[in-house]
């Protein structure tokens, strides 16, 4: 993909109009423009040009800039008294967040006041760019969709070292062969299908469509080294990229995208600047993306992509996003379930006894929020609601994973009087051995879960974000023939 030639103003008018988005604290931007934390209050610094901010925190209050501010601390937001003091900050060896992640480009603080003054203009002058940087567009309340995927597992037999596999994973060749013919012979159509859709929805302002969620495991992995790992992953968007949707792909970390050796890099280094850009394209005010877990604002609508697999930093991260969140509505997107359901009780997030209060800290974080969890990894549909931190909160799963392009539902579970233990006979075959536990989540479980559906049916879904209210409409397979209207917003809020 082409670099792009962002210039030192640019940069200097980002970092100014996202430090008043209020999005983000003080040690947040520094690490994003790779300058030192103490940097914004080094007073040699900020008064070169210390009015640039001062006179964007005044506009519109009716008083000249001037005066001074408290300090702000490290996890402060940047949007009290001492915002100024961050504002005027550009030091030697800013990162340019907007290209590649290996190019930096020295912006020297000479080169930083040069620019600051017209920096300073274009922020006063140009609102649009205020507010799409800030991540609250004027439009915000107008309704949008969005295209969810689950679990993908692209693949093909050539992103294996066979040799490694069969030593080391021997019962996964046949799972690599068989997702190998799917990215073949049906993926494509899926695409086709979700093309389609989007044309279709994009006829009509109220159902634009603003991006494509797939819920992780975009590739199946296990490739044997990282060399061959990197191609996977970099076929993969060339995939997506072919498939012409003509909307940005944002996606969460699963399980498969970081299994084997050399996974966890390649996913830095093919996924992470694709994330930025992609992420960039729903929200210009998007970070720049350096981990699993990172956030997007579209609308009315905040969504945390959450990292299973650094699931402890994941919540620290979680609980600042929602504790800065003003967004109405709030999805967390997270691979593995967060409440368990089917036959596979014991492959939630925190599933380990060892992470019980890190677990019971997370619910009541998402009740209190009453979120609306997306996820994958069972391959399954699913969804639910929840009790939890004096809320509750909605959970819906979906595979995309279609042996064939027509499909129908097994295995239909509905209601919350079928959330019960024996809903493990779905799978009547899965581990045997530990019957007795996966039973024993549910009799725990059960107690708080007042709607549930479930179904053994890939496909794909249509969400819409309309002011207060988010629906989603699922299809089987690739068909364009409605199966399921869910209210999402209605399971959070029973």
């Amino acid at each position: 993909m082409p670099w792009k030639n962002v210039t030192d103003m640019e940069e200097t008018t980002r970092f100014v109009l996202l430090a008043q988005s209020d999005r983000y604290t003080v040690t947040e931007l520094c690490e994003q423009f790779g300058i030192g934390r103490k940097t914004p209050r080094r007073k040699r610094v900020r008064r070169g040009r210390a009015g640039l901010a001062r006179a964007w925190r005044c506009r519109g209050r009716g008083r000249e800039p001037g005066g001074s501010g408290s300090r702000p601390s490290s996890t402060e937001p940047i949007g009290g008294g001492g915002r100024q003091q961050a504002c005027a900050t550009f030091q030697l060896g800013v990162r340019l967040s907007s290209i590649h992640p290996a190019m930096t480009l020295p912006l020297t603080r000479r080169r930083f006041l040069q620019t600051s003054t017209a920096a300073a203009g274009v922020a006063l002058a140009a609102p649009d760019l205020i507010a799409a940087v800030a991540g609250r567009p004027a439009s915000s309340g107008q309704p949008f969709t969005f295209i969810l995927l689950g679990d993908l597992h692209f693949d093909r037999l050539e992103h294996h070292d066979m040799a490694w596999v069969q030593r080391e994973k021997p019962n996964d060749v046949r799972q690599i062969e068989n997702y190998s013919r799917i990215t073949r012979d049906v993926t494509p159509l899926l695409f086709e299908t979700v093309r389609g859709t989007i044309a279709e929805l994009n006829q009509t302002p109220a159902s634009r469509v603003a991006f494509v969620l797939q819920a992780g495991d975009l590739v199946e992995g296990l490739c044997g080294n990282e060399a061959l790992a990197v191609l996977q992953n970099a076929e993969a968007l060339a995939f997506v990229r072919d498939a012409n949707l003509g909307v940005p792909l944002l996606f969460t970390k699963g399980n498969h995208d970081i299994t084997g050796p050399g996974a966890v890099a390649a996913f830095g280094s093919v996924f992470h600047p694709f994330l930025t850009d992609q992420a960039r394209a729903v929200d210009a005010g998007a970070m720049k993306v350096t981990r699993g877990s990172y956030s997007v604002e579209c609308g009315p609508a905040l969504f945390a992509f959450f990292d299973a697999y650094e699931a402890s930093a994941s919540l620290e991260w979680l609980e600042a996003v929602a504790a800065r969140r003003t967004a109405e509505h709030f999805f967390v997107i997270v691979h593995p379930p967060v409440v368990p359901y089917g036959a596979r009780s014991t492959w939630h997030l925190f599933a380990n006894s060892r992470d019980a209060t890190r677990r019971e800290k997370f619910l009541a974080l998402l009740g209190a929020q009453r979120a609306l969890v997306i996820g994958g990894h069972i391959h399954r549909f699913n969804t639910l609601s929840r009790r939890a931190g004096g809320g509750r909160f909605a959970q819906l799963a979906l595979s995309s994973v279609l042996s064939a392009p027509v499909t129908k539902p097994k295995d239909l579970l509905s209601g919350a009087d079928a959330y019960t233990p024996d809903q493990i006979r779905v799978e009547p075959n899965f581990s045997p051995a530990n019957e007795a536990e996966r039973r024993a989540v549910y009799k725990t479980e059960s107690a708080l879960v007042d709607a549930f559906e479930y179904a053994d049916l890939p496909g794909y879904a249509v969400v819409r974000v309309a002011g207060p209210q988010v629906t989603v409409q699922v299809f089987a397979g690739t068909s364009r023939d409605l199966w399921r209207a869910i209210d999402l917003t209605a399971l959070a809020r029973l």
